[in-house]
């Protein structure tokens, strides 16, 4: 298949990378769907581990909300995760910079809380000229009201609303990938 046949809000593994937001330790009892979300977090970085694609990493105001869940922080190998109080990740010190380093134009995005740190990430890196996409059985909020309402407003602003298992298979284009088995595994 050619690849510029593809249509534009389409993942594509020549320019995508991976934002998994604030996974944190202090969520784990607040947020009723946190078990299924930290589990599509880890598929996409195994994911795009497997495809060799960048993958960045923050945590909001550690101290208080504790590190990233061991389950995903033991898979991130080489990816420290970057410290926040500001609530939007692109305005996290170092994420600008690592994903123009990158030449990332598609972000994927991952992590909590929808309505407010991935809401705000969302608007500013679309506001940065990205093409931002949301796995939505990736993400989550304590109140089902404030993900529903995010969703729309991300989807509305012109972020592309995806899964775990679309997102992987938009990067894997072609049964022939030499990552296809691995990942095709992680969705069985």
């Amino acid at each position: 298949m050619n690849h510029t046949s593809r249509h534009a809000r389409l993942l594509d593994a020549a320019d995508a990378a991976l934002l998994v937001i604030d996974v944190q330790e202090k969520f784990r009892s607040a947020v009723p769907g946190f078990d299924g979300m930290v589990a599509g977090c880890i598929k996409l970085v195994k994911t795009f581990q497997y495809l060799e694609l960048p993958i960045w990493v923050t945590e909001q105001y550690p101290k208080g909300l504790g590190e990233t869940v061991p389950e995903l922080k033991d898979i991130l190998d080489a990816t420290p995760p970057l410290e926040k109080t500001v609530f939007s990740s692109y305005g996290c010190k170092g994420i600008p910079e690592l994903i123009t380093e990158s030449r990332a134009r598609s972000i994927l995005i991952c992590g909590i809380e929808t309505h407010v740190c991935v809401n705000q990430t969302v608007h500013d890196l679309l506001a940065a000229g990205y093409r931002v996409h949301v796995a939505v059985d990736a993400i989550e909020s304590r109140h089902a009201i404030n993900r529903e309402i995010a969703l729309k407003k991300m989807e509305q602003s012109g972020a592309v609303l995806t899964t775990t298992e679309m997102a992987a298979f938009e990067l894997l284009v072609d049964a022939r990938n030499k990552n296809f088995k691995e990942v095709q595994a992680l969705y069985k």
